[in-house]
């Protein structure tokens, strides 16, 4: 920097929600004039803040079974009070880590193409209270007139293993043989634009050398690329063990360069038999040396024991057994029951007595139950009037999203050099609305559909879908049709979404406003037949009760009936009304489009998979498919 440049850090800003599902832990932010790379746990400060850690026994629990017992809290993203009233103060110097990446930037004059290491380009941040002006100049530029600006080069190489390194220019265009006019050859990109495909020329100064950024993608790309070094520019490291996998050219901005890989659970009230559990993980020193037969004594002389009071001592016993064995099976690496954090929230909605309210999970029941004339649809509807939702990052993944329901598919980028003490997590608070739909009905829904073409059709899809995902990575048997989700889904989903787009004419919330969450299951093992919809803010006092208001009979009645109403219409009909997936294509949707089923990716909890409306409401030559054959 010139002496006396007043340099400022800050560069920019993203709500909390942001670190959680789009700029997080090792993703590239596209800032107005560079991208930057958000670092690792372990360039985080969080010394400075006054922040304390969010609590959620349950979602911790869950992020250690998969990261491991060291992580001990979720923490929200450093932040300090004071940037608009001081913004060279304290709170300037707190935030959330990033560097310039990629780190070679082009000059907008004259097309310079060079490293910010090579020292070509300056700095520059001199306004405190506008920090997305921040940007980079060539103030050496060979062309006359003001410094220009420099942006980043917009390539980069990424894996499937989460790796993310630089383009290799310099090799690239000199085709992997030294430059012979010079040790250190200078570039230059010259950007053609082009609607098909990227158009951009690279050329070294020194000598003839000069290639098109074509020759590296695609396919055939592949060829022209070197092989993947491990690198994780977000923790300044390279993989000791090396990388197998071919290198894929993105660019910046691109909507796979990261895929955040989440955890999330409503803070319910414990069950009896929960806490239970937490009390004797939280005194086991005490409790391991001990047989059952002193626990008579223990509970006058041993303090551990003045919170066990409510429960038996076979109770007691039964827990430690339990706690025991856990402790003997070690980490589950994240397999699907570390994920399940829905029984607890499915236990609180759908019990005969609901749990007393707090201020974290208020449930009521409308004292006339549900509306007669949606007797046959709904076996219980509940105004969730407050709701505290937690979110933690547990990891994330390039070029291929996370499957939610097989944390195995997809290789997990790390968010530390080491098992990280804590992980980043958000809350938010709202309101929401759970329906139940009757057991009796789904069951004969289920038998009428389970050998229909359409549900085979279906599962051959998915069969077809879990293929083609598959790559070296799954080593063994690989089993095509697991984890998939079963025939009550598509109804409870397609019901849901349905719901969804109703719900947001109504109440005055946009479809990307409201969440879903599913509690479906087998039949005979774990019947579930629920459908929370709900929404949240991050401001401590919630929402303002327009979502929950819907739940009253004279507005359920309607809303419901609208819903069903408007699934049997779809401006794309028939062509929306008679898909199906068939051979070779691997979709996970049937009768379902943007325009009738489809909402946001923030909305649906499995990115608008698993829908067809010929599953709800009767169309076309098979109404015996329909959940709901008479519309109420």
């Amino acid at each position: 920097m010139p002496e006396g440049f007043d340099y400022f850090r800050r560069v920019g800003s993203v709500r909390p929600s942001h670190l959680m599902f789009t700029t997080g832990v090792g993703s590239l932010v596209d800032l107005p004039n560079f991208a930057v790379l958000v670092k690792g746990l372990d360039d985080w400060d969080t010394r400075k803040t006054p922040q304390m850690p969010i609590a959620e026994p349950r979602l911790l629990e869950a992020a250690q079974k998969i990261l491991g017992r060291g992580v001990k809290n979720l923490m929200p993203a450093p932040w300090l009070e004071g940037m608009d009233s001081n913004p060279k103060g304290l709170a300037s110097t707190v935030g959330v880590p990033v560097t310039p990446f990629p780190a070679w930037f082009r000059c907008t004059r004259c097309d310079e193409l060079a490293p910010l290491s090579g020292h070509a380009f300056d700095f520059e941040n001199p306004n405190p209270r506008r920090p997305y002006e921040a940007r980079f100049v060539h103030e050496r530029c060979a062309k006359p007139g003001k410094k220009p600006l420099a942006v980043t080069a917009r390539f980069v190489l990424s894996c499937v293993k989460g790796h993310l390194d630089e383009f290799p220019y310099r090799e690239f265009v000199h085709r992997g043989v030294p430059c012979p006019g010079a040790a250190h050859p200078r570039l230059t990109m010259e950007d053609r634009g082009g609607n098909v495909s990227a158009d951009v020329k690279i050329s070294c100064r020194h000598c003839p050398a000069s290639r098109n950024i074509r020759d590296a993608m695609g396919t055939r790309g592949e060829e022209n690329l070197p092989p993947c070094r491990g690198r994780h520019p977000h923790l300044q490291t390279f993989d000791p063990r090396g990388c197998d996998q071919m290198l894929k050219v993105l660019v910046v901005g691109a909507s796979n360069q990261w895929f955040a890989d989440t955890l999330s659970a409503l803070a319910v009230p414990p069950a009896a038999g929960s806490l239970l559990d937490a009390l004797v993980e939280k005194y086991w020193n005490a409790l391991d040396p001990l047989p059952p037969g002193m626990y008579s004594y223990a509970r006058t002389n041993v303090p551990a024991f003045k919170e066990l009071g409510d429960w038996t001592d076979e109770e007691i016993a039964a827990a430690v057994e339990r706690h025991r064995i856990e402790l003997a099976s070690g980490d589950d690496n994240g397999d699907e029951s570390t994920r399940d954090l829905k029984t607890a929230e499915w236990q609180a909605f759908s019990a005969d007595r609901l749990p007393e309210p707090n201020l974290d999970f208020a449930l009521y029941r409308n004292v006339d139950g549900v509306p007669k004339q949606l007797a046959g649809i709904y076996d219980d509807v509940i105004q969730a009037e407050r709701l505290r939702e937690v979110r933690a990052l547990v990891g994330f993944t390039r070029l291929d999203a996370p499957d939610p329901q097989d944390p195995t598919l997809v290789t997990m980028a790390p968010l530390a050099r080491a098992r990280p003490d804590w992980i980043p997590a958000s809350e938010v608070r709202g309101e929401g609305i759970f329906f139940k739909l009757p057991e009796a009905l789904l069951r004969d829904w289920e038998q009428r559909v389970e050998n229909s073409e359409a549900m085979q059709r279906h599962r051959e899809a998915y069969a077809r879908y879990r293929g083609n995902r598959r790559s070296d990575r799954i080593r063994g048997d690989f089993d095509p049709m697991a984890h998939w989700p079963g025939l009550r889904f598509y109804a409870l989903h397609t019901v849901s979404h349905l719901l969804i787009r109703t719900i947001a004419l109504e109440c005055g919330y946009s479809s990307a406003s409201l969440t879903e969450r599913i509690y479906s299951g087998d039949a005979d093992d774990d019947p579930r037949s629920g459908i929370l919809i709900y929404t949240a803010v991050p401001d401590a006092e919630g929402t303002l009760g327009g979502l929950v208001s819907l739940a009253e009979p004279e507005q359920l009645v309607r809303l419901t009936r609208r819903a069903l109403q408007d699934a049997r219409n779809c401006s794309s009909d028939p062509l929306c009304a008679e898909r199906l997936p068939e051979f070779p294509s691997d979709f996970l949707h049937g009768a379902a489009c943007h325009i009738c089923l489809f909402v946001s990716e923030t909305t649906c909890e499995r990115g608008n998979k698993f829908l067809d409306r010929r599953f709800v409401v009767p169309l076309g030559d098979h109404p015996e498919l329909a959940l709901f054959p008479d519309l109420p």
